[in-house]
């Protein structure tokens, strides 16, 4: 056998361990993920930018497999942030195009329904309307709901649901100085881009960060996290696995 087979095997029977010990009625329900590192990722090869972005957007689609295979139901994707929108304009071009082809991507899968998350007025049309096209699609058998943050700022979602709230108030003839009096959580949250949906259980964030960067910031608030040193590109479904059993050996409190 080659000495350069040996880490392949090695891998392989690592994933099949993890894979043998992850408890399925533990697995997430939602998991959203936060997908650092493509920049940096491409500079250790001293590659294009380009190149990260692209590497980063397979991952995803490899990333989705795995969810689909472990029978996770709900994946939000972070995507392109509201802050990311002041970066040169070649590279948003350039990123923007490889969001709308993996965008095709998904929407050649008839088991993925997807829905967009964030503020359409800040992307070209051309991405905006594939976003509301590709939103409008049900599946007859879906397998798995993809959420994607594209212009995506949690503080913006916060203002959004509440500038949405009251509108409605307003429009329906409500008291607004009643409604203040009465405003309670689930008000705002039926307002949310996530409205409808469960809150994340396992936030996930890979090169290494250690912070929310103003993802689900509302939903979040009783999720698990789990912070990974590989950059995004890189993130091996070994490191998914044991993200997953990190998960599972976790008492979750929501609050109490």
């Amino acid at each position: 056998m080659s000495p350069k087979r040996l880490p392949g095997l090695v891998y392989d029977f690592y994933e099949r361990r993890l894979t043998r010990a992850l408890k399925l009625d533990r697995i997430p329900n939602h998991i959203g993920v936060m997908v650092d590192g493509n920049r940096r990722w491409a500079r250790q090869f001293n590659a294009p930018t380009r190149q990260g972005h692209q590497a980063g957007a397979d991952k995803i689609l490899e990333f989705l497999g795995w969810c689909q295979e472990l029978g996770v139901k709900v994946v939000t994707l972070y995507m392109l942030s509201t802050d990311n929108m002041s970066r040169s304009p070649d590279e948003l071009d350039e990123l923007m195009g490889i969001i709308a082809n993996t965008l095709d991507i998904l929407d050649a899968d008839s088991k993925i329904s997807v829905h967009a998350m964030g503020a359409p007025e800040l992307l070209p049309d051309y991405l905006s309307d594939r976003l509301s096209t590709l939103a409008a699609r049900r599946p007859e058998q879906e397998g798995i709901h993809v959420n994607v943050a594209i212009g995506y700022g949690g503080r913006r979602e916060i203002v959004d649901a509440v500038r949405e709230l009251l509108h409605d108030a307003v429009a329906k003839g409500h008291d607004i100085g009643k409604l203040a009096d009465e405003l309670d959580v689930d008000d705002i949250s039926k307002y949310l881009y996530t409205r409808g949906q469960p809150d994340p259980d396992l936030v996930i964030r890979t090169s290494g960060e250690q912070r929310l960067s103003g993802f689900l910031m509302w939903q979040s608030a009783y999720s698990e996290f789990y912070f990974c040193e590989a950059l995004w590109p890189a993130f091996r479904k070994i490191d998914f696995l044991r993200a997953l059993r990190d998960y599972a050996g976790r008492q979750r409190r929501f609050g109490a």
